[in-house]
């Protein structure tokens, strides 16, 4: 298969960032991500294979990919994770292979996922205190997160980030002791905008809390931040990124909605039955793991990662409302 200078869409954007989504299963239940009732999740055999995932990032690295993170749901939940990471790693041309995930798995493994070639870590983590913790997660899981971040700071992992997510009128107390903690322990915190899904029946109650207000709060307590300029590896990154002046330190806010990132997003997105996304909002997909499993040519691969590129919006997936909606749950598209 020939390669290409890049993975350039009609606006200019190379896309360097892949987000694979290895299962669509949770042991959560937050509240801002699944309904209560029982959930409805793939069959095994709908999920793509670690030979599938594997044989898609080759391809993807050929065209440009440089960048992998691996999610879910929770992708520790997935059997076997440790084997895909190794599998992953190996593959030449792969600069970066990251994971997100909700910490409560991650006590156990995460020696071995550094060992087998991990390369950095996000946790998401929207609170410090055990009862809003299980009231939003519906899970009393607090303290094996706790666990699982002290676990991946002792495996030797140097990029651990702490996300946040911000819900006006929720988790407003909850900044100043998130980012007292990441300090403390010298993580990296990003506070994330919440954004407004279509399927939720407590959606009117779940509002996103300002990129403004989320720094309003900081600076009360911590005296005025001052603004990072974003370095060559950050230049896509969508994080404001501030530093303490007061210590050391920096702090993150990802503002999706009141300050949109779509100018210098460079990411793709495979879900876990195998369905390319160019874009979080849009309803519109590829479907990678009808050819994966054609035993077609990985050029035929290859021009559809091309063309769902070239299909690409310029923002979020040419939605027009104010406020764009996702259309689907985290814990299907992949955070």
């Amino acid at each position: 298969m020939s390669t290409s200078t890049g993975l350039i869409d009609r606006w200019g954007r190379r896309h360097t960032e892949l987000r694979i989504s290895v299962t669509d299963r949770c042991n959560l239940r937050c509240t801002y991500c699944m309904r209560a009732l029982p959930v409805k999740f793939l069959p095994h055999s709908e999920l793509l294979t670690f030979e599938e995932i594997l044989r898609f990032v080759k391809v993807a690295v050929q065209l440009g990919v440089s960048h992998v993170r691996l999610t879910g749901g929770e992708p520790l939940v997935r059997r076997g994770i440790v084997d895909l990471v190794a599998m992953l790693a190996q593959v030449r041309g792969l600069d970066d292979l990251a994971m997100t995930t909700n910490g409560t798995l991650l006590a156990p493994v995460a020696g071995r996922l550094k060992a087998a070639g991990l390369h950095r870590l996000n946790i998401s983590l929207d609170t410090l205190e055990p009862q809003k913790y299980c009231s939003l997660s519906r899970r009393d899981l607090l303290a094996q997160v706790i666990a699982g971040i002290r676990a991946a700071q002792e495996a030797g992992f140097e990029k651990i980030k702490l996300n946040a997510l911000a819900i006006r009128g929720q988790t407003e107390p909850d900044i100043i002791p998130l980012t007292e903690f990441a300090r403390e322990a010298g993580l990296e915190l990003r506070f994330i905008e919440y954004m407004p899904l279509v399927d939720l029946p407590s959606e009117e109650a779940l509002q996103p809390l300002p990129a403004a207000e989320i720094l309003r709060i900081l600076e009360s307590h911590f005296g005025e931040l001052e603004p990072e300029a974003p370095g060559h590896d950050q230049e896509h990154a969508p994080a404001r990124v501030f530093r303490f002046r007061n210590g050391p330190g920096q702090i993150g806010i990802i503002p999706p909605m009141s300050d949109p990132f779509c100018d210098r997003c460079n990411r793709l997105r495979l879900t876990a039955d195998g369905a390319l996304r160019n874009c979080l909002f849009s309803n519109v997909s590829w479907d990678i793991k009808k050819l994966l499993r054609s035993e077609g040519p990985d050029e035929r691969i290859a021009e559809e990662i091309r063309q769902a590129v070239l299909a690409k919006s310029w923002a979020r997936g040419g939605e027009t409302e104010k406020l764009p909606i996702l259309p689907a749950p985290m814990h299907k598209v992949g955070g």
